[in-house]
């Protein structure tokens, strides 16, 4: 059975990371890719968001991998990170610590320790998860009030009425969530899964863990965005296909 975690590698030996790749799939994983640089992992993260990070500390390029694990935290992305060391002295290993990792994973990598790791820290995930939906489903009654064509969000102390097709997008932003119109922009302290849950599937797509897009608002799309009134919004690759059969059908 697929597991609902997905995992980014950043390892610049590529035997290595081959090999994780492997067991991680076998493990029922989604790898969402294999990267060398620090530069590139942050890059991939922006597209395709993943759950886990297994990154090397000792990366070669301009940003070695303690430096990307504080980039990732400084973007507010919420991707949980796990180092790969071949040997980290004190001193590194005391700086990494400062980047609230999961956990360290020693090189070679044995198979049962990355398993079990993985376990843990998937439990982890899931459990927060579960919290987080639990609460966001109490607030969500408290600020918005969801009818079959419109919404009536809670804005500067009263409700506003919004037409669900007037919706370009929403965003994520950690445990909030803005709802962009043509003319406005509304602020939820909910996250985005609880709003999404509540919209129709047949307008609304979910194409990056930060944006669930309006399709009918969609005018541009290139490799990597779409494009919804001039904004560039990230999509992941794995949604192109799906939204592109979709396009077709609007």
């Amino acid at each position: 059975m697929k597991n609902p975690i997905t995992i980014l590698v950043v390892e610049d030996e590529m035997i290595i990371a081959a090999k994780i790749s492997l067991r991680l799939t076998n493990l029922g994983y989604e790898v969402t890719g294999l990267v060398p640089r620090g530069e590139e992992a942050l890059m991939h993260i922006e597209q395709n968001a993943p759950d886990i990070v297994l990154l090397d500390i000792n990366l070669k390029g301009d940003i070695d991998g303690i430096q990307t694990a504080e980039a990732i935290n400084a973007s507010g992305r919420k991707c949980v990170i796990i180092y790969l060391t071949a040997n980290a002295d004190e001193v590194t290993f005391n700086k990494a610590k400062t980047t609230r990792p999961f956990a360290f994973l020693s090189k070679p990598v044995q198979a049962l320790e990355l398993q079990r790791t993985l376990e843990l820290t998937v439990e982890q995930i899931l459990k927060e998860r579960e919290i987080e939906e639990s609460d966001a489903n109490v607030a969500i009654e408290s600020q918005a009030d969801f009818l079959n064509d419109r919404i009536f969000v809670k804005h500067k102390n009263r409700m506003v009425k919004i037409f669900v097709s007037d919706i370009l997008y929403l965003e994520a932003d950690r445990s909030y969530c803005q709802i962009v119109t043509k003319e406005d922009e509304f602020t939820l302290s909910v996250p985005l899964k609880n709003v999404e849950d509540k919209l129709s599937k047949s307008l609304f797509m979910r194409i990056h863990r930060s944006y669930l897009v309006n399709i009918k608002a969609i005018d541009e799309m290139t490799d990597h965005h779409v494009y919804i009134a001039s904004k560039p919004i990230p999509i992941n690759s794995s949604a192109k296909e799906d939204l592109l059969k979709r396009l077709q059908r609007v």
